[in-house]
């Protein structure tokens, strides 16, 4: 197009020869250029270009002498052209965007296809993950065996639902498996393992671990380099006995030989890597009578590190663990006083050297308050505590606070100053103080305390400054559960209680107390929820979400005491719902406009939310 401008320009008119088409229109045809031949005249020379699609016009002869006669048409011909030169542009651009349209439209329908072709996938070729679909209520039965008291509460099979572990004592074990304790090399009866799946109460595994159980713990990380957590079994004589959580199988067995009549004190406690194997290990301590001996243990093997240490007491000692930011202690306590021991000097004193801890760093005012001959705490020249019943861990803003317990106080102290926070006058416990929420994320402590024959109390009360928030009386029976906790959505707790309510006034004192499962929430605070009444004897009691943020359920072991003839055991699992749909509501105290199945759907619709 320039080309032919410039000639245009230039030299004159173009001629158009052997082409098609009409004007204006698209022409296809040679163009040339009439060159006339210095002394030739009347002779002229064609200069041609290659073929060219071109928009052409016809250009008429007369075209100037029409404008001479018409000078008004000429402005109209102007004006005509200027209108075709403007449609031909529209039509030129309008081509362009119809162009662009139909590549827009072609990605549009290619995208369209490719996300059907993945939804395709997802739906019909890719196959979901399957979600167990638990059962709100199942049973697991023996019929000749003796429970012990713990329930455990672990993903055994990893199907995201927990499962429950517990210990009974038998010849055989169930007919899922038909072991013996012959299969072990025990004598019989001996102490069986058994893993119950959350979803159905099915029989995972079940394992003859030891002659005599004396504490059960699970969830320990990296026994004996496994990838699963394991559980600890302390048997008596004394021995532990690792078993892998997926499949019950004995990782590794150590003995101890102390004599008779020493006691361990649990929870058995993980510390770092001490002997440098890259994996944590274990610290164990017994009491006999009032010595108190501890020594590590290797997570990998289960061999003995180092030494037996011994502490020297003034009576039978119980500990607590304490982590205060970036030290640990561990508390003992007896009736009377109370001791503090650096992790580091119990790892030192059992090796035999001084051991470097990365991550510990002594507490300066901790370290002041400690007699380094005796180890007492000196705290208790500031407090007349005496006949110590439960040291128990609160947790605080920045690090964890200590509940002391005797028989007539509880005192909270500020670990961080050693100051005493609160006070409060309760009677003798009957249970270890236990945590949960009674306003939306803040701690209350949960006392369970004895207020006389087959009477308790329990309150909620504040953990920063010791308010009683809330309290209710029941009739209870020797040997009766403790309570127990379930975190909900709005960021509190839902709590579990055993006893027999009795309206005030109605008190009977010639019948024994049932034994009877209570649900209280904050949001209702003059409500309570009967759930179940059990006559058989309950040896062990939890309650938990068995899924994440959902599932909320209760665990129930019966059966014989230790101790006693075997008879018929069963664990039971429950569904939390199950029992709200048909519970009895209690009113504490009547409130307008309340309505008991509006008391019950609300519960029933109650959500809950897992505390990582």
């Amino acid at each position: 197009e320039n080309i032919l401008r410039n000639i245009w320009e230039q030299e004159g008119q173009p001629v158009l020869q052997g082409g098609t088409g009409a004007s204006p229109s698209r022409y296809q045809g040679r163009i040339g250029l009439p060159v006339e031949l210095g002394g030739f005249p009347g002779m002229d020379v064609w200069v041609e270009w290659p073929i060219f699609y071109i928009e052409y016009r016809t250009v008429m002869d007369n075209k100037d002498s029409e404008a001479e006669i018409h000078p008004l048409k000429t402005e109209d011909v102007k004006a005509q052209e200027n209108h075709e030169h403007f449609v031909e542009r529209r039509i030129v651009k309008s081509s362009g965007l119809s162009r662009l349209s139909r590549w827009r439209t072609a990605a549009f329908f290619i995208s369209l296809f490719l996300c059907l072709v993945i939804v395709f996938a997802f739906s019909f070729i890719i196959p979901c993950p399957e979600r167990p679909v638990s059962e709100r209520t199942w049973f697991q039965y023996y019929n000749s065996a003796v429970p012990y008291p713990f329930l455990g509460i672990e993903d055994v099979n990893a199907d995201k639902v927990q499962d429950v572990l517990f210990a009974f004592k038998s010849s055989n074990g169930s007919s899922s498996f038909n072991m013996s304790c012959l299969d072990e090399g025990l004598p019989s009866p001996c102490a069986f393992i058994a893993a119950v799946s959350g979803t159905n109460g099915s029989v995972l595994w079940e394992s003859p671990a030891a002659q005599d159980v004396q504490w059960l713990q699970c969830g320990i990380q990296q026994l004996g380099m496994a990838a699963a957590p394991g559980c600890l079994v302390v048997e008596k004589p004394l021995s532990l006995t690792a078993l892998d959580l997926r499949a019950g199988e004995v990782l590794w067995r150590q003995s101890h030989d102390f004599g008779a009549n020493y006691t361990v004190l649990t929870p058995l406690s993980v510390i770092p890597d001490v002997d440098e194997d890259g994996v944590q290990d274990l610290i164990i301590f017994i009491t006999k009578g009032a010595q108190v001996k501890f020594f590590i243990h290797s997570g990998k093997t289960g061999q003995q590190v180092g030494s037996t240490g011994s502490l020297s007491m003034d009576g039978n000692a119980r500990y607590v663990r304490l982590h205060l930011h970036s030290s640990s202690y561990f508390l003992f306590y007896t009736e009377n006083s109370l001791y503090a021991y650096s992790l580091k000097d119990l790892c030192s004193a059992a090796v035999g050297r001084e051991v470097k801890l990365s991550d510990f760093q002594p507490d300066s005012l901790w370290e002041k308050h400690i007699d380094r001959a005796t180890h007492r705490l000196e705290l208790l020249s500031l407090l007349s505590f005496g006949d110590i019943h439960y040291l128990a861990k609160v947790p605080g803003h920045s690090r964890d606070n200590i509940l002391v317990v005797n028989s007539e106080m509880a005192t909270l102290i500020n670990t961080k100053d050693l100051h005493v926070m609160w006070t409060l006058n309760v009677s003798r416990l009957l249970s270890e103080p236990l945590l949960g929420y009674y306003k939306p994320d803040d701690h209350g402590i949960i006392l369970e305390s004895e207020i006389g024959p087959n009477r308790k109390k329990i309150m909620i009360v504040e953990s920063e400054s010791g308010a009683v928030q809330w309290e209710l009386k029941l009739n209870s029976r020797a040997g009766s559960p403790g309570p127990a906790t379930l975190p909900t959505a709005d960021h509190r707790s839902a709590f579990l209680m055993w006893g027999d309510y009795q309206e005030p006034g109605n008190e009977t004192t010639h019948r024994a107390p049932l034994q009877k499962l209570y649900l209280f929430h904050p949001s209702y605070t003059h409500v309570l929820l009967e759930l179940r009444n059990s006559t058989d004897q309950i040896i062990a009691f939890t309650a938990a979400l068995f899924e994440r943020s959902r599932h909320a359920c209760y665990v129930l072991l019966r059966g014989p005491q230790p101790g006693e003839e075997p008879g018929p055991v069963s664990l039971m699992k429950r569904k939390l719902k199950e029992d709200v749909s048909v519970s009895r509501v209690i009113w504490l105290h009547h409130m307008a406009g309340d309505e008991e199945q509006h008391i019950r759907d609300r519960l029933y619709r109650m959500r809950f939310q897992s505390r990582d």
